[in-house]
C-alpha cells in the first residue's frame, strides 16, 4: 500500500492520538486511525515489543518482520523517544500537550518505568484522555498477576464453555484476548472523550482484558444467578433451555453450520425429496409436531435425514442453494476459503498491502462503510520513520485545539436520543453502551415480532417467559421499551415520529426490509437531516450474499472462527454461542461514537453500513497474511500454542475443575519447575529449551497433570502466579459473580426488574476515574414504556394514543 498524502475529511480528523501500546492493545490505535485520527506511534529505542510478535516474515529487518504488527499499525506514524533522556521526556510531554488521547499497555509500560503519572500528563494537558490497557485493571487484588492470552480467557469465562465435555475446555486456538481488548479500548477512549466534553477535565480510562472477555460469554455472563446453575460446554450445540440442538454438520468437503429448525426443514423439504434424501411421504409429516419430537428425543429420523443431505453436497453449494430459497447454510470456512469468498470481492473489501520483504498480500479492509468514509492513508510505518516530520510539526507550531464549552449533564451521552429497531446481539449491545452512558434509548418490539432473545435462556428460575430471559436482559439494560407492530401502516407513521425525534437510528433487519417499510435512510434523512443511521447485518447491505440471514454462529463459521476452535482430531467445536456478536459491537460502537462526535462539530448526519462478517475478519488479520506469505493455515489446536510450551488447560481436584497454565519463556519454565519441586523429569535436557518442549509436549503435559489432579484449581493457580507464571482458574459464571477482582471493580450491577426481581447485570469492560458507570436501570418488559414514549418523547395526545391502542398498533 502506498502512502496517500491527501487528507480527506474524516470523522476523527481533528484529533491526535499518542499510541504507546505494545501488542496488548495496538489495534486500538488502528481503529482510531481508520476513523481519521492522526495516530503517532511512540516507541522506545529498538522499537516496541510488538514488532517481534509472531507470526513473522521469513526474512527481513527484524523490526519489520511481525505480521501482527503489520496488521494492526496502519494509519500510524512512528517516532522513537528514549525516556531515559531528559530531552525526550520533555518532548513526550510536549506531544501530550498537543494530543487528545494517549493509549498505553500496562503493566510494564514505558510511562510506568519512567515514573510518568496521569497527574503529570494531566498537568501537561488538562483535557487529555489517558487510556490504560491491562490484563485485570490498574488496581484490585489481581492487578499485578502475570497473565497470557490463555489465562485471561480462562479467568474471564469463555474457556469454560468451549469444547467437548469429555475433554479439557478450550480457547480459540488463535490468540484473541488483546484483539478484543484493543478494540474495546478504542471505544473506551471515545466514551472518555465524550465525558471530557461534558466535564472539561482530563479522563483516566482503565480497560480490563478479563472483563472484556467476560462479554464474549453473551447469555452466560451471569447465568448462575438467573437460572440457578451454570451453562456447560456441549461442543457446537445450541442450548435453548429445553433442548440442545446440534448446529454443525459434516458436508462433502468439510462442515456447515445450520441448526435444523422446523422452518429450515420445511423450507428444504422439496429439495430433500428431489435429491432422494427422503421419499415423498415426508411432505405429509406433521411438521407442527417436530419440536415436540425434539423435546421428547424422538426426532432422530429427521436429524439423520438432514445430516444425510448435508453430507451429499459441498459446503459452497449448500450455501448457494440455501440462498436461493431463503435459508442459511453457513460454510465452516478456513482462511484459504475466506480469501476466495465472493462476497468480499463484490464489496471490494480487501486492502492490497506490500510487506517489508516486498511481497504483496491481501489484508482485511475497512471495518465499516459510512457517508463520511473511513480510509487507510498510511501503511504500517518502519521504526522511527516519521521522526523528522513529527519533530518539525512540534517545533513549527502548536496544533490548534477544538474549542468547546462543557455541556449539561453528568453522563457522557446524556442528551443523545436513540431509536433502537435492532434485535438479537450486535445492535442491542451497541445501543446498551450508549444507554448506560446516558443516552435515552427506545427499544422497539412487538408481540408479533419480539426479540428472539426473549425466548432464549437463561430464564429466571428456569421458567421461560417473554419477560424472564436475561439473554435479552443483559443486552437491553438502561433502555425504554416500546411495542410497535410495524406490519401496520399506522405503526410506520409512529416509527417515523421516533426517527424524527432521534439522533441515532439503529436497525438490523435483512437488507431491503427497512426500504420496504418506508423507513430507509432516504426517508430518515428527509425527516431528520442530522440523523446518524446504522444498518448492521451479517454480510452487509450489498453483494451476492447480502440476503444471507442468520446469527453470530453463522457469521462465526463463515469468518473462520469455527475452523480454529476445538481439537485437531475432532470436528470443529466453535466458540460459545454467537462469537461475532461479541466482536462486531466494538467496531460498530467506535464508528458510531465517532459519527456522533462528527455531528456535534459539523451538524452532519450519515449512514453506516456495518457488516458483522467484515468486522470480525480483523481478529484473524495476522493469520490471513501468514497464510499468504508463509503457507501456514491456522487450524484447531486445542489449548496448545504454536510458539511456546507447555501451554494448556489441566484437570484439577473435583468435578470438571481446570487450571490454565502458559509458559511463555525460559523464566516461566524455571519458575514452574521450582513450584513442582524441580522433579527429575523436568530436568530432562530435551526440555531445557522452548524448541525441545514444543517437541515433547505430550510427556510434559502428562507430568503436569499428575501434579494438578491432586490440587484445587485455585491452589494450582495461586502457587504458579506467586512464582510469576501465568495461570488462571477456568471460571464459570458462578465463579465470576464472586470473583474478588470483579467485586473490587463493581463489575456486576444488581437492579430490580418488575418480574425477575433483583438480578445482576454485566457491567462495563472499562472504568473511568471518578465516574461509577454501569447499567442504570433494568431491561424493559415487553412494551413497558409505550405510554411514556408516546406521550413524553413523541408528544402524541390522548386521542392519538387511544386510537393506536384500539387499532392494535400498540399492544
Amino acid at each position: 500500500m502506498e502512502e496517500n498524502t491527501k487528507q480527506p475529511a474524516t470523522m476523527l480528523s481533528p484529533y491526535r492520538v499518542l499510541d504507546l501500546t505494545d501488542e496488548r492493545g495496538e489495534i486500538a490505535g488502528m481503529v482510531l486511525g481508520d476513523l481519521g485520527a492522526d495516530v503517532i506511534k511512540v516507541e522506545p529505542p529498538g522499537g516496541t515489543s510488538a514488532r517481534t510478535c509472531p507470526p513473522l516474515l521469513g526474512a527481513g529487518v527484524e523490526s519489520e518482520r511481525s505480521l501482527q504488527f503489520m496488521a494492526y499499525n496502519r494509519n500510524k506514524r512512528s517516532i522513537v523517544l528514549d525516556l531515559e533522556k531528559t530531552e525526550d521526556r520533555d518532548t513526550l510531554l510536549q506531544f501530550v500537550a498537543n494530543a487528545d488521547f494517549l493509549l498505553e499497555s500496562a503493566p510494564g509500560s514505558d510511562l510506568a518505568r519512567h515514573n510518568i503519572s496521569f497527574e503529570q500528563l494531566r498537568a501537561a494537558n488538562p483535557r487529555l484522555v489517558h487510556v490504560q490497557i491491562s490484563p485485570f485493571g490498574c488496581d484490585g487484588p489481581a492487578a499485578n498477576w502475570p497473565a497470557s492470552d490463555l489465562t485471561i480467557a480462562a479467568l474471564g469465562g469463555p474457556v469454560a464453555l468451549q469444547g467437548n465435555i469429555d475433554r479439557a475446555p478450550v480457547r480459540v486456538s488463535v490468540p484473541q484476548v488483546w484483539r478484543h481488548t484493543g478494540v474495546e479500548a478504542a471505544v473506551a477512549a471515545l466514551v472518555g472523550h465524550a465525558r471530557m466534553l461534558k466535564t472539561g477535565a482530563a479522563q483516566f480510562v482503565d480497560v480490563s482484558a478479563q472483563c472484556v472477555m467476560t462479554w464474549t460469554l453473551l447469555n452466560a455472563m451471569g447465568a448462575a444467578a438467573i437460572q440457578g446453575h451454570d451453562f456447560q460446554r456441549k461442543g457446537s450445540a445450541a442450548q435453548t433451555g429445553q433442548i440442545t440442538l446440534p448446529i454443525i454438520y459434516e458436508c462433502a468437503d468439510g462442515y456447515v453450520v445450520a441448526p435444523p429448525t422446523k422452518k429450515l426443514l420445511i423450507s428444504i423439504l422439496d429439495w430433500m425429496i428431489q435429491d432422494g434424501i427422503v421419499d415423498s411421504s415426508w411432505a405429509d409429516r406433521d411438521w407442527d409436531e417436530y419440536e415436540v419430537r425434539l423435546l421428547a428425543g424422538n426426532a432422530e429420523a429427521d436429524l439423520q435425514a438432514f445430516a444425510k443431505l448435508c453430507r451429499s453436497l459441498p459446503k459452497k453449494e449448500l450455501m448457494e442453494r440455501g440462498l436461493r430459497i431463503g435459508v442459511t447454510f453457513a460454510p465452516v470456512n478456513s482462511i484459504a476459503d475466506i480469501l476466495e469468498f465472493e462476497q468480499l470481492e463484490a464489496r471490494d473489501y480487501w486492502l492490497d498491502t506490500t510487506l517489508a520483504d516486498g511481497s504483496k498480500v491481501r489484508a482485511p479492509g475497512l471495518f465499516a462503510r459510512a457517508s463520511v468514509p473511513l480510509s487507510v492513508l498510511r501503511p504500517t510505518p518502519s521504526l522511527d520513520q516519521q521522526s523528522a516530520e513529527i519533530r518539525h510539526e512540534l517545533k513549527a507550531k502548536k496544533r490548534s485545539t477544538i474549542s468547546f464549552s462543557p455541556s449539561p449533564g453528568e453522563l457522557p451521552f446524556e442528551g443523545i436520543k436513540v431509536a433502537d429497531f435492532s434485535w438479537v446481539g450486535v445492535g442491542p449491545i451497541s445501543a446498551r453502551c450508549l444507554a448506560d452512558h446516558g443516552a435515552t434509548v427506545v427499544r422497539v418490539e412487538s408481540e408479533l415480532r419480539p426479540d428472539v432473545l426473549r425466548g432464549g435462556p437463561p430464564f429466571k428460575d428456569g421458567e421461560p417467559g417473554w419477560n424472564r430471559s436475561h439473554f435479552f436482559g443483559d443486552f437491553n439494560a438502561s433502555k425504554l421499551g416500546l411495542q410497535l407492530n410495524l406490519k401496520d401502516p399506522a405503526a410506520v407513521e409512529i416509527a417515523k415520529k421516533l426517527i424524527n425525534w432521534a439522533d441515532v437510528y439503529i436497525e438490523s433487519f435483512s437488507p431491503g426490509t427497512v426500504a420496504s417499510l418506508g423507513l430507509d435512510y432516504a426517508v430518515a434523512r428527509a425527516l431528520n437531516p442530522g440523523i446518524v443511521m446504522v444498518s448492521t447485518c451479517l454480510m452487509g447491505q450489498t453483494g451476492p450474499a447480502s440476503a444471507l440471514a442468520g446469527y453470530g454462529y453463522h457469521a462465526g463459521a463463515m469468518a473462520g472462527f469455527y475452523e480454529i476452535t476445538g481439537w485437531p482430531d475432532l470436528p470443529p467445536d466453535g466458540p460459545w454461542v454467537a462469537y461475532t456478536d461479541t466482536i462486531a459491537p466494538r467496531f460498530l460502537l467506535a464508528t458510531l461514537i465517532s459519527a456522533l462526535d462528527h455531528h456535534r462539530r459539523t451538524g452532519e448526519g450519515q449512514y453506516i453500513d456495518a457488516a458483522q462478517f467484515e468486522m470480525s475478519l480483523h481478529f484473524l488479520a495476522p493469520e490471513i497474511m501468514d497464510y499468504q506469505v508463509n503457507g501456514h493455515l491456522a487450524g484447531r489446536n486445542g489449548n496448545r500454542a504454536r510458539d511456546m510450551a507447555p501451554h494448556g488447560v489441566y484437570p484439577c481436584e473435583g468435578d470438571d475443575n481446570w487450571c490454565a497454565i502458559a509458559v511463555e519463556n525460559e523464566t516461566h519454565w524455571l519458575a514452574l519447575r521450582r513450584v513442582l519441586g524441580d522433579p527429575a523429569w523436568a530436568r530432562n535436557p530435551d526440555f531445557a529449551t522452548n524448541t525441545g518442549r514444543l517437541e515433547h509436549q505430550d510427556p510434559i503435559d502428562d507430568e503436569i497433570t499428575l501434579w494438578t489432579r491432586t490440587r484445587s484449581n485455585h491452589d494450582v493457580a495461586e502457587q504458579l502466579r506467586s512464582a510469576g507464571v501465568p495461570a488462571g482458574e477456568v471460571q464459570r459464571s458462578s465463579d465470576l459473580l464472586r470473583d474478588p477482582q470483579y467485586v473490587h471493580r463493581e463489575f456486576y450491577r444488581y437492579l430490580d426488574h418488575p418480574e425477575m426481581g433483583r438480578i445482576p447485570y454485566a457491567g462495563h469492560q472499562f472504568r473511568i476515574q471518578g465516574y461509577p458507570s454501569g447499567a442504570r436501570f433494568a431491561a424493559p418488559m415487553l412494551g413497558e414504556h409505550s405510554m411514556q414514549v408516546l406521550q413524553e418523547l413523541l408528544g402524541m395526545n390522548d386521542d392519538e394514543i387511544a386510537n393506536a391502542y384500539a387499532a392494535g398498533v400498540i399492544a
